[in-house]
């Protein structure tokens, strides 16, 4: 372990954060190794085969929040990204045969909205318009560090004089929204605002999918902010859209502009252990027994991976352990990927509807039936009347599968990541047949058309993709594990307990979703604290 370092960094998986933060290393010079246990890159934002020549994005399936800044500072559109905003940005299937749409043109969803109640659709409209300026608030601070709650002496005036530069604009109408926000629960605030049960569906299928606890739980209302924070090439609030190649053309992008920084990427190369000498990172171990020297490793895995799993406990004090120990993790979200024969006929669906429209339908419960399914996954259940997001992205992009045919790709929660009866492998097709079933009753036609499937549980999330207990955002988005609390409140800066360690995946501020934000605040933390010598 003494001998020369042959990289400057060394990156623990080829995740969007993990290729992220290595382009942003190798443009600023840096010699990048980064290493994925997998055969291909991407982790949980990869375009992969249902079955031959019929592919989707198989885990993470739609562009949404990818910060602009991350997109113009690798260059990705040079490197082959290309998105197709949506419009509508929703679908809600309410029952079959009625769909409500939330078009991007905010008044074009009101006159919707206003066939169901006058009253809804200008709140609508004055609702929307104060949540987007709550979300510009949060925005700065998705591509910086949160506030350090262990800063001391001149650095804690530094972090306070960086709030207070944030947020001075603010009214104090605003503050107390931008509290209740973080604090309160959706089903409260849709119910202050709303009449129609109708137009709350709509609001709770644009709230954060993946999340624990259904509506009516405290901290349950911030997904609408995340989901408004701007996106995408232009840096449009609320964009969200297809990726042309699925999504695995994100990371296909990013890995690209890193590679051509000179950043190096060896796939199916699992790392067994982080190798840490005298309190200081000091490159990895393969599971083959090799060892790769480097003065900074950053882990693109979760927080329990890397600190219960990759670092020997001897390292790191117990206390912290303990803390990384109790982050909620137990996803509740599970994939059904589909090749079909063609498109599925959707019941309520203008016959003029183009592509864009036709590509989405978004099958949500009422805001109590939301509750009930959450409180049944906890209890180990699985419901028969779940919460699923049906895209079908072939409308869109024609790469994907052979002409007229087609793909879905189906996000589902509230499940449970441990079943009370029975394990996920006996259930995991009596889970696809179940989707299949509830979809039908949106799409009559959708059993007969399928030729392949693949369904990936909670559990399956966690062995194929390496998302401990099958979390998506690498722990729950609640008000305890977000900003300065990720992973937790003595380690949110990026560092850890090991001198060159840094966390760089989802488990670190601001959280998941494909944003690329993690990634970006890791690399620069580590450019920081190479100029000051640390």
């Amino acid at each position: 372990m003494n001998s020369p370092a042959r990289y400057d960094a060394v990156v623990v998986g080829a995740g969007h954060n993990g290729l992220t933060a290595a382009a942003y290393l190798g443009r600023a010079g840096l010699k990048v190794l980064v290493l994925e246990r997998r055969e291909i890159i991407g982790g949980a934002c990869v375009t992969e085969e249902v079955i031959p020549g019929h592919r989707v994005s198989f885990t993470s399936y739609f562009a949404s929040m990818l910060m602009p800044t991350v997109i113009r500072d690798l260059g990705l559109a040079g490197h082959g990204l290309r998105m197709i905003g949506s419009d509508p940005l929703l679908a809600v299937g309410l029952e079959p045969g009625r769909i409500l749409r939330w078009w991007a043109d905010p008044q074009r969803a009101a006159d919707e909205i206003r066939a169901i109640s006058p009253r809804d659709a200008e709140a609508f409209l004055r609702v929307e318009r104060e949540l987007k300026a709550l979300a510009a608030y949060l925005q700065p601070f998705f591509l910086e560090p949160p506030p350090d709650l262990a800063a001391r002496g001149l650095d804690r005036v530094r972090e306070a004089w960086r709030l207070f530069r944030r947020f001075r604009r603010l009214k104090g109408e605003e503050t107390s929204r931008l509290v209740n926000f973080l604090t309160g629960s959706l089903g409260d605030y849709l119910d202050r605002h709303f009449e129609s049960e109708d137009v709350k569906r709509m609001f709770l299928a644009n709230n954060v999918y993946g999340k624990h606890g259904g509506p009516y739980e405290p901290g349950s209302a911030i997904g609408l902010l995340f989901h408004l924070l701007s996106g995408g090439d232009d840096a449009v609030q609320g964009f969200s859209g297809h990726v042309i190649g699925g999504m695995g053309a994100i990371t296909q992008a990013i890995a690209a502009c890193g590679e051509a920084h000179g950043v190096e990427i060896r796939c199916g190369t699992p790392v067994a252990r982080i190798l840490v000498e005298h309190g200081h990172a000091a490159g990895v171990e393969l599971e083959d027994g090799s060892v790769i020297h480097a003065r900074i490793v950053l882990s693109n895995a979760d927080p329990k991976r890397t600190f219960l799993g990759l670092v020997e406990a001897e390292h790191l004090p117990e206390t912290f352990r303990q803390d990384i120990a109790a982050i909620k993790m137990a996803g509740p979200s599970a994939k059904l990927n589909l090749a079909l024969t063609r498109e599925p006929t959707v019941l309520g669906r203008p016959a003029d509807a183009d592509p864009r429209e036709r590509s989405l339908l978004t099958m949500v419960p009422t805001l109590e039936g939301a509750q009930r399914i959450a409180d049944a996954a906890r209890r180990g259940e699985i419901s028969d009347d779940l919460w699923i997001d049906c895209v079908i992205p072939s409308l869109v992009d024609d790469t994907l599968c052979p002409p007229g045919k087609a793909m879905m790709t189906c996000f589902i929660q509230y499940l449970p990541y441990c079943l009370a009866r029975g394990t996920w492998d006996e259930r995991r097709e009596e889970l696809g047949d179940s989707i299949v079933r509830q979809i039908a009753r949106w799409m009559p036609d959708l059993p007969e058309l399928i030729e392949g499937r693949v369904v990936l549980t909670p559990l399956d999330l966690e062995r194929t993709y390496g998302l401990t207990e099958g979390n998506i955002f690498h722990g729950d988005l609640n008000i305890g594990q977000l900003f300065s609390m990720r992973p937790t409140p003595q380690w949110s800066q990026y560092r850890t307990p090991v001198k060159g360690l840094y966390l760089c995946g989802a488990g670190a501020h601001p959280g998941g979703g494909v944003t690329g934000a993690p990634g970006h605040n890791a690399a620069h933390q580590v450019l920081r604290d190479r100029k000051a010598g640390r």
